[in-house]
This record gives C-alpha cells, structure tokens and sequence, in this order.
C-alpha cells in the first residue's frame, strides 16, 4: 500500500508537489516517455498514448481566460464520466465540490498557467467505496448495495480508493496532461497494519464536514466504525 494521502490529513487541498521524471507513471507503461505513439496508427493522439499508458489521460488546454478538458481517456473513473467534463473548465468541474472554487480555484490556475515544461507535479486523494472495480462512473449503482453489507464483512467489502494524478505542460502545444491512476484496497489490508489502520482512523474521525459531505462518508459511517471498533480502534476524536 504505497499510497496513504489520508495519513496527510482529512480535507480538500491542491497539494501538489514536484517528482522526478523517472517517478511519473507507476507501472504497466510500454513506454514512460508517452513517445513512438505514432505506432497506432490514425488513432487521435491522446487515444493512441492512452494504449501505452496504465493511467487516465486528460488534456486541458486554455481558451479565453479558462483552462478547459479538450480530450480525455477514461477507463477507472470514480463517479464521473467523460461526458460531463469534456470541454467544461475548472470552475465547472470542481463546482460540486464544497467550497473548492473559493477556497482553491485561483491558486489552481495559477499553477497551471505558471506550469514550466519538464516540470512534473504529484497529488494524491483518497475515498472510501464498497467497490473493487476501477470502473465506477456512477455513484448510485454502487451506493445502493451498501445496505446488503454485514458487520462482519466490512474487511472484504469496504475499500480505500486512492487517486493519484499527476499534471505537466507539453512543450509543443502548451497544454497539461493531467493523469489519473486509481488504487483500491480492501480494509483487511489495513486491519494488517496497525500503524496504518491507526492513521486511517484518525483522518476518518476527524474529516472536515465538506470534505466528509463530498465524499458520501455518512453513509458507510456505521460500517466503518463497526470495523474500527472490532479492530482496536476504539478511541474517538473527542476522546469519548
């Protein structure tokens, strides 16, 4: 498990840091360098480097005074689709999360419009869902078996669901590739590990409201808690 943004904190942030060019993708890649794409034919670029690549593949690109999604390749969404953000702008996308656009929008364009080429910037999220399938565009399929899950089965049924994503400029065209690879692991796993069960605990306990709210976690609270309890982690955030 080499991903553990929760052990960082419970609460929307950009928290993106730079990382080498040999740590951007992480595995599955035939060629880390997205080059010799031309190899698939009359396939559109983004398609084509998408066939080289274990990540999803989206490219922003800036129109006017917004930075828009002007291709996308999605094969592990976690509830949303291709459709609803190609061609929209940062302000559309992040609109449903709670105080995302005041809170985050400006210092993200920034970012994006100060981007220098070679430069490789990381960050990480992090979910909990009752699904072991990277394809999950919509919530409401997924949510409505929360019900059938037992107390007992919460180590095999829950999952942490990572997303780290990566953005850099390409030289040529001055647009960002932003890439999203997705990690699921099954509670059990962090029953494991003490140490991390401990973190987990923590973050969950202590989420920000908006966070907590954007993330549905009100509706696996029960599940979790059972499963924190039956493994030691019994300790609340008021100390109760």
């Amino acid at each position: 498990m080499s991903h553990r943004p929760w052990e960082d904190g419970a609460d929307f942030a950009i928290g993106l840091a730079p990382i080498d060019e040999a740590r951007w993708l992480e595995g599955g890649e035939a060629d880390p360098a997205l080059l010799g794409v031309t190899s698939f034919g009359d396939l559109p670029p983004l398609y084509a480097a998408a066939r080289t690549v274990a990540d999803d593949l989206v490219l922003v690109e800036k129109t006017g005074d917004h930075w828009r999604v002007s291709a996308i390749s999605l094969s592990a969404p976690t509830f949303f689709t291709a459709r609803e953000v190609l061609g929209r702008s940062l302000a559309d996308i992040h609109g449903p999360v709670n105080g995302f656009n005041d809170r985050f929008l400006a210092r993200l364009v920034r970012i994006f419009d100060g981007l220098r080429p070679g430069l490789i910037l990381q960050r990480r999220n992090w979910s909990v869902v009752n699904s072991d399938q990277p394809f999950t565009p919509f919530p409401a399929p997924v949510r409505a078996r929360i019900g059938e899950i037992a107390p007992g089965d919460v180590g095999r049924a829950l999952f942490t669901r990572v997303e780290r994503q990566t953005v850099r400029r390409l030289p040529e065209t001055g647009g960002v590739l932003f890439t999203i690879r997705v990690w699921l692991t099954p509670f059990q796993a962090l029953a494991e590990r003490p140490g991390q069960l401990a973190a987990f605990a923590r973050a969950w306990r202590s989420a920000a409201p908006g966070f907590a709210a954007y993330k549905g976690f009100h509706l696996y609270a029960e599940l979790v808690e059972a499963f924190l309890r039956a493994h030691g982690e019994s300790h609340s955030v008021n100390g109760a």
